[in-house]
């Protein structure tokens, strides 16, 4: 049997593929299909040959999957030609119950059914990419990977809001955490880099993309995350708020007659660096302040003192901190950022090598620093792949 993974992140309107070899993290194949549903899909598959780029109707992800099949049969590499031993699904919310990648039956696709109320824009396109995998593969091993798995291992004290009982106990308040496939991989990418074992190293993980989430793991384990319930609490994002006092919502609803649902798609979409600068691409942000745009230029300084503010809440959560490390789209290409956000950090042993930060190296801090801050690309998909493969008995 190979090690080759077929990983699927099915979103409301998209679907990502790639096919991974589990062992070394290698990806033969990739793509994306966006705007299901709409007259004109997008479909881009980057295979051996190059990439291959069409626009057409693309009804639902059923014609997703087939046209990203064809694409493998087209442009290569040919899945009729590699012994698959999984597909491999992300899969958003996992609630309290799923700590752990899962085999796929009816009896998970029924819980996940049920966590639809704590994920309502994830976890259903989730299982339509889930359902139409296993029309597609009937006989290959369906393998769940969730967000929030990573973050199970949070003390109670952590995970746990001080709201009544019943709101916990009968409705799944508490924390939960995302982005946990990220912050799984790159922390043991931390440890690996600095050549020691994962259950001997701390580690802040920062992972900055359009979603921003920090995590504090210590050996291995997420003991702190700054996504909630929802992934709207944390840090600044793209398009949310993150942290806010709780009353706003009801404040705002009350003053401007919105409902709560109002509301809460202002603070997931219209809030966070599009809120401050008008634009949610860090890029775009970076070239307004550049040119003295007074809302980029404060959105830039929020954006950085919210990270300040959780690298040493979460210096304190860990006791001793080895690594700092800076990963996705954001942190991983924008050294402005990064320099930013450790500005002043110095007693805490965190400091920067401003000649490494600006040349893109892993280890961006002085070689004798007592915290090493590091850029570690993430790789979900590799992470998917390789816990599947675990989940049918054929990882390391």
């Amino acid at each position: 049997m190979s090690d080759h993974v077929l990983v699927i992140n099915a979103g409301s309107s998209s679907l990502k593929y790639s096919l991974v070899d589990g062992r070394s993290g290698e990806a033969a194949a990739s793509g994306l299909v966006e705007r299901i549903g709409e007259s004109q899909s997008r479909h881009v598959h980057h295979g051996p040959d190059g990439d291959a780029e069409s626009e057409r109707a693309i009804a639902d992800h059923e014609a997703a999957l087939q046209a990203a099949l064809d694409a493998f049969a087209e442009h290569g590499p040919a899945l009729d030609g590699i012994d698959l031993t999984a597909v491999g699904h992300r899969v958003v919310h996992g609630g309290a119950r799923f700590g752990a990648p899962t085999l796929i039956d009816d009896d998970v696709i029924a819980a996940v059914t049920d966590l639809v109320p704590l994920a309502p824009l994830h976890n259903p396109a989730n299982l339509e990419g889930i359902e139409v995998a296993r029309r597609l593969f009937p006989n290959l091993p369906q393998v769940a990977v969730f967000d929030t798995a990573f973050h199970q291992t949070l003390p109670e004290a952590a995970y746990t809001y001080a709201v009544p009982l019943a709101w916990r106990d009968d409705h799944g308040v508490r924390r939960y955490g995302f982005h946990g496939t990220s912050h799984a991989f790159v922390s043991q990418e931390a440890a690996r880099l600095l050549d020691r074992a994962v259950a001997d190293v701390n580690v802040i993980v920062l992972h900055l993309g359009n979603g921003c989430s920090a995590a504090a793991v210590r050996g291995g384990r997420s003991v702190e995350t700054s996504m909630g319930l929802t992934p709207l609490e944390g840090l600044v994002m793209g398009t949310r708020s993150g942290d806010l006092d709780p009353a706003v919502p009801a404040y705002l609803a009350r003053e401007l007659g919105r409902t709560v649902d109002e509301v809460d798609r202002q603070l997931n979409k219209a809030s966070g660096l599009k809120g401050l600068a008008g634009a949610n691409d860090f890029r775009e942000v970076l070239r307004l302040r550049a040119d003295g745009d007074p809302g980029a230029t404060l959105a830039f300084d929020v954006y950085c003192h919210r990270l300040r503010k959780y690298i040493g809440a979460y210096y304190a959560v860990l006791g001793t901190v080895d690594a700092v490390v800076f990963t996705a789209g954001v942190g991983e290409h924008s050294p402005d950022l990064r320099a930013a956000a450790l500005t002043g950090l110095d007693r805490l042993g965190i400091t920067l090598d401003e000649t490494r930060n600006r040349a893109g190296a892993t280890r961006i801090s002085p070689d004798d620093s007592p915290v090493a801050v590091l850029v570690v690309p993430t790789n979900e998909e590799w992470q998917i792949a390789r816990e599947a493969l675990a989940v049918v008995g054929q990882g390391t």
